[in-house]
């Protein structure tokens, strides 16, 4: 495909607000990391269980802005192993889930970890952001907050 027949791809700055739909996240920071392969959500606690013969994952977060913990369910889609920036390895679970960023809803697929200490509760893999999304390292929160009901919602300053 030549570069004229490209679909434009929209830019996205380092840092966004990011929705979950599926799993009661209408805003959540996400440090967009080109870097990294896979996207990664902190979670405070997680717990597997057998629905219908497969099996699947619950966890509870606690998003800066929200009034209390959510907890929210999931389909294993997989296990594997990942490798931090720090070159520590460990096995997590993933999931796949509606992402919805700049005005487009698109399926990715996110593991769960500890990021607690971390600036951003989410990590955006560059496979979450691939063939529809370009990155500005200079930018930041290029694209609005979404309320619930899909409405746009202020930026607050970072």
């Amino acid at each position: 495909m030549s570069a004229d027949a490209m679909p434009a791809r929209i830019v996205l700055g380092w840092r966004e607000w990011v929705a979950l739909p599926a799993l009661g996240l209408d805003a959540i920071r996400a440090k967009v990391d080109t870097g990294a392969r896979s996207s990664a959500l902190h979670v405070d606690a997680q717990w597997r269980f057998t629905e219908g013969g497969a099996p699947w994952v619950g966890f509870r977060l606690t998003p800066s802005d929200a009034v209390g913990a959510i907890e929210a369910r999931a389909p294993v889609l997989d296990e594997r192993e990942v490798t931090d920036s720090g070159g520590h390895t460990t096995r997590r679970v993933f999931l796949r889930t509606p992402l919805r960023l700049a005005g487009i809803e698109r399926e990715i697929e996110i593991n769960l970890s500890d990021r607690r200490g971390m600036l951003f509760p989410m990590l955006l893999g560059r496979t979450a952001t691939a063939r529809a999304f370009t990155v500005d390292p200079a930018r930041s929160f290029l694209h609005a907050r979404h309320a619930p009901d899909g409405s746009l919602k202020p930026i607050p300053l970072p």
